[in-house]
């Protein structure tokens, strides 16, 4: 279904655009001192450029449920390193727009959000630990949340406010797109919904639609004013 397929889509851009990182000396991956470098820089012009280190691309992955940690895959790195990329010149955006600071409450939401994709926190936290952090108590990892709280609200903000899906939108897309779909998965075995039982899903879908679309240009203009420097190879 393709409210299901876009929603995916969706979920992964917006779930992994906003984990951001911080530089450390070492890191650690099952017990063994890996000596840190900087993988990347991002500038804007306005000040000193934002730093992607190794560690980064090592705590961006242990987020990911089922990504091999020891060793990670090149391709899995760089597939880090470009999402840790847009999220940097998020970061570099959001600062422009002061806004208040997440509160404990926020940042306690958002890593129940992060355990529930795991299937226990003592899995999570083995993760964790193998890219250097004590546990979901650990300082850097509640500081790496708060700034994961702080960038989705500025997403909302600068995005989603200010999205209008009006009827018209939604009866447009519930007859060219919905009714059809429905129709050739189902070939006639079960009576269509009507489009006021749907049409909070339409909405919200096509809401979300338009925000992944807004995040792309945003980016893709962000990436054209910013001095990115690809520092070593991963």
């Amino acid at each position: 279904m393709k409210i299901r397929n876009t929603q995916i889509k969706i979920i992964f851009i917006c779930f992994n655009l906003f984990v951001l990182g911080f530089a450390l000396s070492f890191s650690n991956v099952n017990g063994q001192d890996v000596v840190d470098k900087t993988v990347a820089t991002i500038g804007d012009g306005a000040g000193d450029p934002e730093l992607i280190t190794y560690s980064d691309l090592l705590w961006q992955l242990a987020l990911q449920p089922g990504v091999p940690l020891n060793p990670p895959s090149s391709e899995d790195l760089n597939r880090a390193l470009q999402l840790l990329i847009n999220q940097r010149l998020f970061a570099l955006e959001a600062e422009r727009v002061p806004r208040a600071a997440p509160n404990a409450k926020e940042i306690d939401e958002k890593i129940r959000r992060v355990l529930a994709e795991f299937t226990s926190t003592a899995e999570f936290e083995k993760r964790l630990r193998m890219v250097g952090f004590d546990s979901v108590k650990d300082e850097n990892f509640e500081r790496m949340m708060a700034q994961r709280v702080a960038i989705d609200k500025y997403v909302d903000f600068r995005f989603r406010s200010f999205v209008v899906i009006t009827p018209a939108d939604e009866e447009k897309y519930y007859r060219d797109v919905y009714v059809p779909e429905f129709r050739r998965r189902n070939r006639g075995e079960l009576l269509m919904p009507p489009l006021d039982e749907k049409r909070a899903e339409i909405n919200e879908f096509l809401t979300e639609e338009k925000v992944a679309g807004d995040i792309e240009r945003f980016l893709d203009s962000a990436k054209r004013r910013s001095e990115i420097i690809i520092l070593s190879e991963v």
